[in-house]
């Protein structure tokens, strides 16, 4: 399909413009998403960010009536943008602690049995934290669903989520120092 009939598409059917469009550039946004990303993001990410800059393109189009001069020329411009926000993420996270490294933490051998004081220290985060931490690591929801029933921003979420298994850290390492 050529640039103007797909931009007619996007103009008269907003959702089957997008259908043609990631059909016919997922291969052009993922060559941009790798050549900034590689080496810093599994692949999981990068298949999440082209997937996010699809997203965002629907709903420049939708909420935007502003008329597009070129789908290819506006994809590039949202894929260096979104892939420069993974990218400060990605630094900004670089010092998080997974959860799986917690497990770790010096613990009497009482550790396995005595999950009251990982309850104890999730307690101690507050709310909503503790809700997060919940939702994110025992019922396994990702912080977008996380965001968007709490009614909190997903960034939100994840810098809550980064800043809280800190907090976490020094509430158990101060537990097994007590």
């Amino acid at each position: 399909m050529t640039e103007k009939e797909l931009l007619a598409l996007l103009s008269a059917d907003p959702r089957r413009g997008l259908e043609q469009t990631v059909r016919q550039y997922t291969p052009y946004v993922m060559k941009i998403v790798r050549t900034k990303l590689s080496g810093i993001c599994t692949a999981e990410d990068l298949e999440e960010t082209v997937s996010d800059i699809f997203m965002m393109f629907y709903r420049y189009i939708t909420q935007n009536k502003k008329e597009i001069r070129s789908v290819k020329a506006l994809l590039a411009v949202m894929s260096r943008r979104r892939c420069a926000d993974v990218y400060e993420k990605s630094l900004k996270h670089k010092d998080d602690i997974p959860m799986d490294e917690l497990a770790e933490l010096p613990a009497d051998e009482h550790w396995n049995d005595d999950r009251s004081r990982l309850n104890e220290a999730l307690h101690k985060l507050g709310q909503p934290d503790e809700e997060i931490f919940i939702r994110k690591y025992f019922f396994g929801q990702n912080s977008r669903s996380i965001g968007e029933e709490m009614g909190i921003r997903h960034n939100t979420i994840d810098k809550r989520i980064s800043r809280g298994l800190k907090k976490l850290k020094k509430i158990l390492e101060e537990s097994n120092d007590g």
